[in-house]
C-alpha cells in the first residue's frame, strides 16, 4: 500500500507540474461553459431575451457558421503566432544564457493560462458548430452563445496584445535572473531557518546502509514519510551526501543507527527523493548554480557580455548575504522524539567556492568584473569572514594592483 500511495503521489505531482495541466483544466472549463450556455440558449428565458433584444438573435445559419469559422480560424492563427514567439524566446534564452533557465520560462503560469484560454475558445467554437442544425420547422441557432463567444474573442485579442508585451519583457536577462533569485531566496527561507550553526555531535554508529534504488540527483527526504518510519523503527539516519549530489544505482546514500531487514530498507527508500531533474524548490543550491552558469556563459568568448555576468553576480552576493547569517537545519525531528534525520549540508565556504570562484576564474581579466568583485565582496566580508571569501578577496586585490 505504501508503494501504491507513493506512486499515486508521484504521478499526481507530475501531472500538476506538467505544462499541459493548466491549459487542459481551463479548456475543460470552457467546454462546460459552452454546454451550460447552449442549454440556457434553449430555455424560455433565453428565448425571451432574444425576443426582447432582436440584434442578439441570428436567423440565418450560414451567417452563424461564417462567424464561427472566422473566430476559429483567427484564434488558431493567434495561438500559432503567440507560441511561435515563445519558442523563439526559449531558443534565445538557451543559447545566450543557459538551457537550465528554460524551466523558468516553460513553467511560467501566465503563458499556460493564455494557452488554455486560446484552446478553450477554439473548443467553445467547435462545440457551437456542432449545435447548428435544422429542426422540424426552423434552424436551431444558439445566438446567445455565439454572442458570448464573440465577446470572449475580443478579450482574447486584448490578451494577445498584453502577451506580446509580456513575452518581450520576460526574455530580458535581468528579469530571468531576478526570477531565479526570487525562487532561490524563497527556498532558502524555508531551509535556512536557523540563526546559528548546529554543533550537535552524532551519537550512533551505522548498523545498516540504505542504497540508491536508481541513479538520480539526491534532493533530500520526504520529511513526513521518513520521520514516521523512524518513529516506527526507533532509529535515526544520517545522509552521506549533501543535496544536489548525483548518486549511482546501488551506491550508499544513508546510514542508519539500527540494523534493518531488507523489507524495512525498501520501505525507507520511499522517503528518499531521487530525481532525474533538479529543482530549486527542493534544493536551493541548484538556484546558486543556475546563476553561476548564467554568469559563466555571459563571460564566454562567444557571448562576451560582462554586464549580464555582473547582474548574475550581484544576485549571488545578495543570496550569500542571507546565507551568511542563516543556517540550514541539519537535524530534523518530530515531537521531541530522539529519532532524527541528520542531513549533510554544504557549508558557506563550500557553496562559495562552487559558484563564485569559477566566475572569478573566467572574468578576472575584465576590469568591470574586478571592480564589481572588489566592491561587493568587501561588503559581504562585513557580514561573514569565511576563509574562502577572504582568500578570494586577496586574489582580487593582487589582480587589481598587478
Amino acid at each position: 500500500m505504501d508503494k501504491i500511495r507513493h506512486w499515486l503521489i508521484t504521478k499526481y505531482q507530475t501531472i500538476v507540474s506538467s505544462i499541459a495541466f493548466i491549459p487542459g483544466f481551463i479548456s475543460l472549463g470552457f467546454l462546460v461553459m459552452a454546454g451550460l450556455m447552449f442549454s440556457f440558449d434553449l430555455t424560455d428565458t433565453g428565448q425571451q431575451i432574444k425576443s426582447d433584444i432582436p440584434w442578439l438573435s441570428i436567423k440565418d445559419p450560414s451567417t452563424a457558421r461564417s462567424i464561427l469559422g472566422a473566430i476559429a480560424g483567427g484564434i488558431i492563427s493567434l495561438t500559432v503566432f503567440s507560441f511561435s514567439m515563445v519558442m523563439i524566446v526559449l531558443n534565445q534564452a538557451a543559447s545566450q544564457m543557459s538551457n537550465r533557465v528554460l524551466d523558468k520560462l516553460i513553467g511560467n503560469r501566465f503563458q499556460q493560462i493564455v494557452l488554455g484560454i486560446y484552446i478553450g475558445t477554439i473548443i467553445f467554437t467547435f462545440f457551437l458548430f456542432s449545435t447548428i442544425r435544422e429542426t422540424e420547422d426552423a434552424f436551431q441557432i444558439p445566438s446567445l452563445s455565439i454572442f458570448l463567444l464573440t465577446v470572449i474573442t475580443v478579450i482574447d485579442i486584448f490578451i494577445f496584445i498584453y502577451f506580446l508585451h509580456y513575452i518581450t519583457q520576460s526574455v530580458k536577462y535581468d528579469v530571468i535572473i531576478d526570477r531565479i533569485k526570487s525562487s532561490t531566496f524563497a527556498a532558502m527561507k524555508e531551509f535556512c531557518c536557523e540563526t546559528s550553526e548546529s554543533t550537535e555531535e552524532l551519537d550512533f554508529a551505522a548498523k545498516s546502509m540504505l542504497r540508491a534504488s536508481k541513479s538520480g540527483v539526491f534532493e533530500g527526504f520526504d520529511n513526513k514519510e521518513m520521520l514516521k518510519f523512524l518513529a516506527e523503527k526507533k532509529c535515526s539516519i544520517l545522509a552521506i551526501h549533501p543535496m544536489g549530489t548525483y548518486i549511482l544505482r546501488g551506491q550508499p546514500i544513508v546510514k542508519c543507527s539500527r540494523a534493518l531487514e531488507e523489507e524495512d530498507l525498501q520501505k525507507a527508500l520511499l522517503g528518499i527523493v531521487l530525481s532525474n531533474q533538479e529543482s530549486v524548490d527542493r534544493n536551493y543550491e541548484y538556484g546558486f548554480r543556475q546563476l553561476s552558469e548564467i554568469a559563466l556563459k555571459a563571460l564566454s568568448p562567444g557571448i562576451n557580455d560582462p554586464g549580464t555576468a555582473i547582474i548574475s553576480f550581484r544576485a549571488l552576493v545578495d543570496l550569500f548575504e542571507f546565507r551568511a547569517v542563516n543556517y540550514p537545519a541539519s537535524i530534523l525531528s518530530e515531537d521531541n522524539l530522539p529519532y532524527k534525520i541528520h542531513r549533510k549540508e554544504l557549508s558557506f565556504d563550500a557553496l562559495f567556492e562552487r559558484v563564485i570562484c569559477p566566475i572569478w576564474d573566467y572574468g578576472k581579466e575584465d576590469r568591470m568584473i574586478r571592480r564589481e568583485f572588489k566592491s561587493l565582496l568587501n561588503q559581504l566580508s562585513l557580514v561573514n569572514t569565511s576563509q574562502s571569501l577572504n582568500k578570494l578577496l586577496d586574489q582580487v586585490e593582487l589582480k587589481i594592483q598587478g
